[in-house]
């Protein structure tokens, strides 16, 4: 719940702080006006950490340059066309654009610039009204034309305007409101749901570009599964990520969920958890989340009616992984992400983890054989499996000390994974020369080591 008086506070702090207050003085004395806007002003008042600070002006970009060069140790003017200068100032890079009031003629991206006169013209045309917010300064005085404040209030997500013209726009606004939902933990208002159900196909316009690094924004955040399911039940993933609702059609063959859909967002919920609990303060490790997210896409594809009633699933971690990496290369992801997160789909299968013992885990057998290091975590991590068998007996299997980067067909990844498996012979003597107490390998009940791992 907000807390107005502890927000009102928090706003003070942010017009004392030096950046803000060295511009905001700079600017009065030329005679313009400046305000914080969108998310800084939404954050101080929830009380969320601060990190960009954009600003807002009646000033024209030629002014704003001159009026920053003083106080500032440099300046770009990359976005001059659209009104918006940057600077570093003492130490920290904020962006300062002149009030606009664009059009857009519903085809493309690109808005007709036009500089508005008014703070509340500029803010009526931003995306939701919880960014629509601004704090004048030196005044201090909050302008909100659209009931941000009340929509902080209530948790609510809507646009100022009509949604089927704010998206209209710019559709990637669409994929904002999943993003913001999910970091904000706010519900998406239902005109505003379905604008986004109606309107998805518009999102075809906007670059791939774009699309990647709102979609790397979402998995960024605390919990993407919010905004992921509303991605897939409004219909907007399938312009991008159509694999991922795939899903929804499989059963569980663990019967552990629902579908494969649910099974693969408790993996990557867990993932997050583990990932917060064993590298806490770092980045979001994106690659891992990818993973996590996509390690059964390729189920659909192998899906196969056996005899008797049952369903497999055969090869669908290399079919998975092929898929994963031509879409995200279609979504433009760097060499590095993509090839992590299909060589981890592709090798999901194998077995992952050492059972310690009475004694402690050598450093040499905390060796895990994916690519990515935050996963090498998982060798130390048990398999789940039943409370009666986990009362009995170790519960991890060790991961192939050497595996081919990518097998190149199906029958080359189950000879790779034969030929990882250690032997019984070799098995004593790695237990003997590791000196770890009644170690024994042991295989897991999940076949899937990322499921495994994160316990889903």
């Amino acid at each position: 719940m907000l807390n107005m008086a502890e927000g009102i506070a928090r706003l003070g702090a942010l017009a004392e702080g030096p950046v803000v207050a060295a511009l905001a003085a700079a600017f009065a004395k030329e005679g313009f006006e400046l305000a914080v806007v969108g998310g800084p002003v939404r954050d101080a008042l929830l009380g969320r950490d601060t990190h960009d600070l954009d600003f807002t002006t009646n000033a024209l970009p030629d002014d704003i340059l001159r009026i920053v060069t003083p106080i500032s140790t440099a300046q770009w003017d990359i976005g001059r066309a659209f009104g918006t200068i940057g600077a570093r100032v003492q130490g920290e890079q904020v962006e300062i654009t002149t009030y606009r009031a664009d059009s857009y003629d519903g085809t493309t991206r690109k808005p007709t610039v036009e500089f508005g006169d008014t703070i509340e013209g500029d803010l009526a045309r931003r995306d939701f009204t919880v960014n629509a917010m601004a704090l004048q300064v030196p005044d201090r005085r909050l302008v909100d034309p659209t009931g941000g404040v009340e929509d902080l209030v209530t948790g609510r997500l809507r646009t100022p305007s009509d949604p089927a013209v704010s998206f209209g726009d710019d559709p990637l606004r669409m994929l904002r409101a999943a993003r913001f939902s999910a970091q904000l933990g706010f519900d998406i208002d239902p005109a505003t749901l379905q604008a986004i159900a109606d309107l998805g196909e518009t999102l075809k316009i906007v670059s791939p570009e774009r699309i990647q690094g709102e979609l790397v924004r979402l998995l960024q955040t605390d919990d993407p599964v919010r905004g992921i399911r509303v991605l897939v039940d409004t219909g907007l993933i399938e312009q991008f990520l159509p694999e991922v609702s795939a899903l929804r059609l499989e059963v569980d063959e663990h019967h552990h969920h629902k579908d494969v859909y649910e099974h693969s967002l408790t993996v990557l919920t867990q993932a997050i958890e583990l990932e917060h609990a064993r590298n806490p303060g770092q980045e979001p490790d994106v690659a891992l989340r990818l993973a996590a997210l996509l390690h059964d896409i390729g189920k659909p594809r192998t899906r196969k009616f056996e005899p008797g009633g049952g369903v497999s699933f055969h090869h669908h971690d290399v079919v998975g992984s092929r898929m994963a990496r031509k879409r995200l290369n279609a979504l433009r992801f760097d060499g590095d992400t993509t090839d992590a997160v299909a060589t981890l789909i592709e090798l999901h299968l194998r077995f992952f983890g050492y059972a310690e013992g009475r004694g402690r885990m050598p450093p040499s057998a905390a060796t895990c054989a994916t690519p990515a290091s935050t996963w090498s975590a998982c060798t130390s991590s048990p398999a789940p499996t039943s409370p009666r068998a986990t009362a009995a007996r170790p519960r991890a299997w060790p991961p192939p000390t050497t595996t081919s980067r990518r097998a190149s067909s199906p029958s080359a990844s189950r000879r790779s994974s034969t030929a990882s498996a250690p032997s019984s012979t070799a098995t004593a003597s790695r237990r003997s020369s590791a000196s770890v107490p009644a170690a024994t390998w042991v295989r897991p009940t999940s076949s899937c080591w990322i499921c495994a791992w994160t316990r889903a």
